[in-house]
């Protein structure tokens, strides 16, 4: 069984077991987090999709640790002004583990 999740303006596709690696969320590490923004359910050769969400499912998972991605350089430059700027990002994460589906 697998679904796709919508949660920090992404999507993805989990099953039971699965760790993934999604946008920042307050939660502490160990802690259970429920995501209700199921957007299909898939067994076997089936497949529900909602519109815009199947009702009554959930995925449950546990926060596993927080971190933050490799930095991203940011260049800025305007030609002809000598004018220059660099800096860096980095993105925090939050990883998770799939535990359980529930339709």
């Amino acid at each position: 069984m697998y679904a796709i999740i919508a949660t920090g303006g992404k999507q993805y596709r989990v099953a039971e077991g699965d760790v993934i690696r999604v946008e920042s969320l307050a939660a502490e590490p160990d802690a259970p987090v429920v995501f209700e923004e199921v957007l299909a359910v898939g067994q076997g050769a089936g497949l529900r999709v909602g519109t815009p969400r199947v009702e009554g499912a959930q995925v449950h998972a546990r926060v596993l640790d927080h971190g933050r991605s490799k930095k991203v350089k940011v260049f800025y430059y305007r030609p002809k002004k000598r004018w220059s700027r660099q800096r860096g990002h980095r993105q925090g994460y939050t990883r998770v583990r799939i535990e359980k589906i529930e339709v």
